[in-house]
């Protein structure tokens, strides 16, 4: 199911929609080419082995950029989750206060505002409406008793 089709956005949803999206592209294309670069560059590895590298964020990128498509919401709750494993990751690896502000500017940040424009553009959870529900007239009960009027069965 959808999250919010596409007719149904308004104006301000369609264009948080499209800030979203643009959101993880650029994070897409920065962090693949960063990861290519680092490694190619400082440590000299081949070209393969930097493709390679490269390889994963894009990937990620692409495969968010699918889901968040049609599926805002959890596009949204997979970007709040890389942004939460940002700083396990930073723990993990114990970087430099320069390390924490860079990560912290370009890729946390980032993905954090991309789920909530993510969700922002998929809008209020759609709920049935009521009148879609079956309901009894209150003229027909739900079950049919025989009304009493004191007055005993005939004999035929």
């Amino acid at each position: 199911m959808r999250d919010n089709a596409p007719e149904h956005q308004t104006d301000v949803q369609r264009v948080e929609s499209y800030f979203a999206r643009g959101f993880v592209i650029a994070g897409g294309l920065f962090w693949g080419i960063a990861a290519f670069a680092g490694p190619y560059v400082y440590q000299e590895t081949g070209l393969a082995a930097s493709m390679k590298t490269a390889m994963w964020p894009l990937l990620a990128a692409i495969v968010i950029l699918i889901i968040g498509w049609t599926y805002e919401r959890l596009a949204a709750v997979l970007l709040f989750g890389a942004a939460a494993a940002v700083p396990a990751w930073g723990v993990l690896y114990n970087w430099e206060i320069g390390v924490w502000l860079v990560m912290s500017v370009v890729l946390i940040v980032p993905m954090v505002l991309a789920g909530v424009l993510f969700i922002l553009s998929a809008g209020p959870e759609a709920l049935p409406s009521l009148a879609e529900e079956p309901r009894l007239s209150p003229d027909t009960p739900a079950v049919k008793i025989p009304r009493s009027t004191g007055a005993q069965p005939r004999p035929h």
